[in-house]
C-alpha cells in the first residue's frame, strides 16, 4: 500500500492526537478495502449531529477530540442537519432531557474542529454546479444523488469516515473512485405512470425491499431504471434517491440520459414494478386511524417541494380554512429557507398556521408522544426511519397535496391511531440454513489491531444490519420487525453479518453500545462495511472481514466461536456447534 508521506506523518503522531486517530481510521479502511493507494479528495460531509442519532457515543467521541489545537479540518467540510430548529425548539415542544444543551455542545464541537455548520442533509442543493470533484460525503441519500445526477464522486461514507477524510485531506481510492466499480447492477421496469413525486419516493423503497442475499452487490445496489417519463422534475430524482439509499444504494442511472446510460448485458437481478406495485404500496401505507401531525422534507425540502405545499395550502385558505395546532410541520434548509423568506412562500405557509423548521429533519428530531403518535408524510426515507428504532412511531405517506389536506382537516381518517404492532411486517429475505460440520476458516484483520483471541456465542444473520435503526442505542436490542434477528440482543456476541446498511451515523450507535458495554465482543463482516469499521477500528474493537469462506453461511446463531488474530490473518473455528433448532 503506497500511503502518502503526509498521511505517515498524521499516523505518527506529527500532527496532533486527532489527526493520529484519523489518520489511522483512513488507513484501516483502505487495508479492509484492498486499497493500494490514497486519494486526495476535495470536500467531504460530515453526518451525526442529531443528539438522537450519535447519542452517548456521538458526545463522547467529539469531547475525546476536543483540546487538540492542530486537530482542524483541511478541506472544506459541511454539516448534516442538527436534531431541532435552535430557534424554535419550544413550538417544536421537545421534551428529552437537556436536548438543546446536548445540541448546542455537539454543533460547537464541530465548529471548532474548522466544520461549517450548515446544518443541511441536502448538500446537493444549494446549485447544482457547485457539486464536482472527489467528495467524501456522509449522508445517505446526498451521495446517492451527486453520484447520480452531479458530476462529484463519492463512496457512501460513514460520518466517522467523512470526518477522518476532513481531517487528513485522503480517502482510500476504492469503490466508487474506480471506474470500472460505477456499473448497474439491477435492472428495473417500470409498467406504470410515474407523475407525483412521492411515487418516486415510493419506487426507491420498493426498490430496495427486492434485493436478494444471493445478489452480489459489493458496493451496494445499483439500479439502471426504464421505462420513466421524459420529463423528470429535481423533486422525483431527489425522492427517489432518497428512498433507494435507505437500502444502501450509492448511485442509479435512468435511462433518459443517453450519455450516461451504461451498456449493460448482464444483472444480478432484474425486476418490474407494476401499477399494482404503486397501488398497493400507497395502499399499505394510507392512514388507517387519527393523524397527529404532517411532516415535509425529508430530505430538507427543496424550493418546489415548499412551493407545491404552499399553493395546496392557499387553495384550502381560499376556502376560508386553517391549520389548527400547527399540525404541519416543514423541514428545510436554512439555504432554502432565506429563499423562501425572499419569495414570499414562508409567509403564505406561516399564516396557514404551519410550523417551519430550518437546519433540522423530521427522522432526527425527538416527538413528544404525549402529542403525537401518528405521523403522515411524503417521504419514504422518512416512513423508513420514524418506523424504525429512532422513534418507533406509526408513520403513513401519502402525496403533498393529501398531506395538507390531512393537516387541514384532522377527521379526514377517523379511529384510533395505528400502532407498530399492528402492522404485519414483510419478513426480509433470508437463505440462512442450520450448519451441522465443523469449520476453520480464515480471514483479515484490520492494521490498527495487534494480535488478539477472543470466544463467545455466535450471533449471526446473512441480512444486513444498520445500527441506527434496527438496533436500541441504549440496550442493543435488535427492534426491526421482519429481520431475522428482531428482538435479539447484541451484547456480548461474536456478531457475524454481511455490512451495515442504512444510515451513515450508524458508527456511532455502535460506538455507544460499546461505551457502555452493551455492544458486541467482536464483529464479523462478509463484505466490506465502512459503516461498522469505524467504531471497532477506534475503540479497538476486535474486527474481521474477508473470509476464504462466508461466516454468515457457515456458522449458526448460539454456536460457541473462536476468533484469533495473528500477523494480520484472523482464524475463526467453532468449539461447539448450538445444538438447538
Amino acid at each position: 500500500m503506497e500511503v502518502p508521506d503526509e498521511l505517515l506523518s498524521m499516523l505518527h503522531g506529527e500532527q496532533g492526537p486527532t489527526k493520529q486517530k484519523a489518520a489511522r481510521l483512513v488507513i484501516d479502511l483502505a487495508s479492509t478495502a484492498g486499497s493500494e493507494k490514497f486519494i486526495r479528495c476535495d470536500n467531504s460531509h460530515v453526518s451525526g449531529v442529531s443528539v438522537i442519532t450519535g447519542g452517548h457515543g456521538l458526545r463522547r467521541f467529539l469531547s475525546d477530540l476536543s483540546g487538540d489545537p492542530l486537530g482542524k479540518v483541511v478541506i472544506p467540510t459541511t454539516l448534516n442537519s442538527a436534531g431541532c430548529d435552535l430557534d424554535k425548539i419550544a413550538e417544536m415542544d421537545i421534551e428529552y432531557p437537556d436536548f438543546l444543551k446536548y445540541q448546542f455542545e455537539i454543533v460547537q464541537a464541530y465548529s471548532e474542529l474548522g466544520i461549517d455548520a450548515t446544518l443541511s442533509c441536502t448538500p446537493y442543493d444549494r446549485g447544482i454546479d457547485s457539486v464536482h470533484g472527489i467528495g467524501s460525503w456522509a449522508e445517505s441519500n446526498a451521495v446517492c444523488f451527486s453520484n447520480s445526477y452531479t458530476s462529484l464522486i463519492t463512496n457512501r461514507e460513514s460520518g466517522l469516515s467523512a470526518l477522518a477524510t476532513s481531517l487528513t485531506g485522503w480517502a482510500p481510492y476504492w469503490g466508487l473512485h474506480i471506474p470500472e466499480n460505477r456499473i448497474p447492477n439491477i435492472l428495473v421496469k417500470i409498467e406504470c405512470e410515474m407523475s407525483d413525486p412521492t411515487d418516486w419516493s415510493v419506487l426507491g423503497d420498493w426498490i430496495g425491499k427486492q434485493i436478494r442475499p444471493e445478489w452480489k452487490l459489493p458496493w451496494g445496489p445499483m439500479p439502471y431504471i426504464v421505462g420513466l417519463p421524459d420529463q423528470i422534475s429535481f423533486e422525483m430524482r431527489k425522492a427517489l434517491t432518497a428512498s433507494a439509499a435507505n437500502y444502501g444504494c450509492p448511485m442509479l442511472w435512468i435511462d433518459d440520459e443517453p450519455e450516461r446510460s451504461p451498456n449493460m448485458d448482464k444483472y444480478q437481478g432484474e425486476v418490474i414494478f407494476t401499477a399494482d406495485d404503486l397501488y398497493n404500496r400507497y395502499n399499505e401505507l394510507s392512514p388507517k386511524g387519527q393523524v397527529d401531525l404532517v411532516v415535509i422534507g425529508c430530505p430538507q425540502a427543496s424550493i418546489g417541494e415548499a412551493r407545491a405545499t404552499a399553493a395546496a395550502a392557499r387553495a384550502r385558505m381560499e376556502l376560508g380554512e386553517k391549520i389548527i395546532d400547527k399540525r404541519l410541520w416543514l423541514f428545510t434548509s436554512g439555504y432554502n429557507y432565506d429563499i423562501l423568506d425572499a419569495d414570499g412562500t414562508i409567509d403564505i405557509l406561516e399564516d396557514s398556521g404551519a410550523l417551519i423548521l430550518r437546519d433540522t429533519c423530521p427522522e432526527v428530531t425527538p416527538y413528544n408522544r404525549n402529542k403525537y403518535n401518528h405521523i403522515l408524510t411524503n417521504s419514504l426515507k422518512a416512513e423508513h426511519y420514524l418506523t424504525s428504532g429512532l422513534n418507533r412511531m406509526p408513520t403513513s405517506v401519502s402525496t403533498i397535496t393529501d398531506c395538507v389536506a390531512h393537516a387541514f382537516d384532522d377527521k379526514l381518517v377517523k379511529g384510533s391511531r395505528p400502532t407498530l404492532e399492528s402492522r404485519k411486517p414483510k419478513p426480509m429475505i433470508s437463505k440462512k440454513t442450520k450448519q451441522t460440520s465443523k469449520i476453520n476458516i480464515f480471514g483479515k484483520g484490520i492494521p490498527s489491531q495487534s494480535d488478539w483471541k477472543i470466544s463467545g456465542k455466535a450471533l449471526v444473520t446473512d441480512v444486513p444490519i444498520t445500527y441506527l435503526g434496527y438496533v436500541n442505542r441504549d440496550t442493543g436490542v435488535i427492534e426491526e420487525p421482519g429481520h431475522p434477528l428482531d428482538g435479539t440482543k447484541i451484547k456480548d456476541t461474536i456478531f457475524i453479518y454481511p455490512k451495515g446498511s442504512g444510515s451513515t451515523v450508524a458508527p456511532f450507535v455502535l460506538m455507544g453500545l460499546i461505551y457502555t458495554k452493551q455492544g458486541p465482543k467482536a464483529i464479523v463482516n462478509t463484505d466490506v462495511c465502512p459503516l461498522t469499521i469505524p467504531a471497532a477500528s477506534l475503540l479497538n474493537l476486535p474486527y474481521a472481514h474477508g473470509f476464504s469462506e462466508d461466516p454468515t453461511i457457515a456458522i449458526n446463531s448460539g454456536d460457541e466461536v473462536e476468533m484469533s488474530l495473528k500477523d494480520g490473518i484472523v482464524c475463526l473455528k467453532i468449539i461447539n456447534r448450538n445444538s438447538e433448532d
